[in-house]
């Protein structure tokens, strides 16, 4: 085996700048996966197999599972890496525009994964259940999003409206855009969302007060709003719970 300086601990000692085709099949992240399960890949070659193929650079070429090395390094782990926007994953030697839209992709598809449930109906009965679908999803936001999630008469989730997309402190919410696509929708109810991209999930002020001037519009138009989320990472605060609401 070609020599080369000594790899993350779990990834095999390969001279990674060598074409992947040319490496001893046991090596290959797609022949591994194939025979061990994906389990058995290191992050790098993870990135790799997405990949498919390395790169030229003004340095030499680099293999798919360099290029998965290099976005480690720079980034830490893959939850931090999933946080990166094209931009910045393109900031990597070698990895240009498609490579980065690739990693994106999959990384939304297992945020979307994650939040499906398998594509079941989702029935409404705590907090909880509205945090798994929509905190995968918000989670690592740049930016504050505000959602509306409309609920039939039974408390099963029937859509959801992205309502305004704000600064990184606040978002501007009017009750007319809430309750506007709420009544289009045949909405019985409603549940607002919002992240905080801090991290912190306590509710300011300002959530407060427009929490309850969205509770008494709801009043009005005969569409109650049973709760209002903040996701903040793999947290979430529910208003309904804080008794904030009224």
């Amino acid at each position: 085996m070609p020599e080369d300086a000594q790899p993350p601990t779990g990834e095999p000692a390969i001279h990674y700048r060598v074409p992947i085709k040319e490496w001893d099949a046991s090596d290959r992240p797609r022949e591994k996966m194939m025979q061990h399960g994906p389990s058995a890949l290191s992050d790098a070659e993870l990135i790799g197999v997405i990949f498919g193929t390395g790169t030229r650079t003004k340095d030499g070429p680099l293999s798919a599972v360099q290029l998965g090395r290099a976005l480690s390094r720079s980034y830490g782990s893959l939850h931090d890496l999933s946080r990166r926007n094209i931009k910045e994953l393109m900031r990597v030697v070698g990895v240009g525009p498609a490579k980065a839209v690739q990693l994106m992709a999959a990384f939304e598809i297992g945020r979307r994964t994650e939040s499906q449930r398998g594509g079941e109906r989702v029935q409404v009965r705590s907090p909880e259940d509205v945090a798994a679908v929509y905190g995968p999803l918000m989670r690592d936001l740049k930016r504050e999003v505000f959602k509306v999630v409309h609920l039939n008469t039974a408390n099963v989730i029937t859509g959801d409206y992205t309502l305004s997309k704000g600064g990184l402190a606040a978002s501007i919410v009017e009750p007319r855009a809430v309750f506007e696509q709420a009544v289009l929708d045949n909405a019985a109810a409603v549940i607002c969302l919002h992240n905080h991209p801090s991290g912190n999930p306590e509710p300011s002020r300002e959530d407060i007060r427009i929490t309850r001037q969205l509770v008494e519009a709801g009043k009005l138009m005969s569409i109650p709003v049973h709760d209002h989320l903040i996701i903040a990472g793999t947290s979430y605060t529910s208003l309904a719970e804080r008794g904030l609401m009224d």
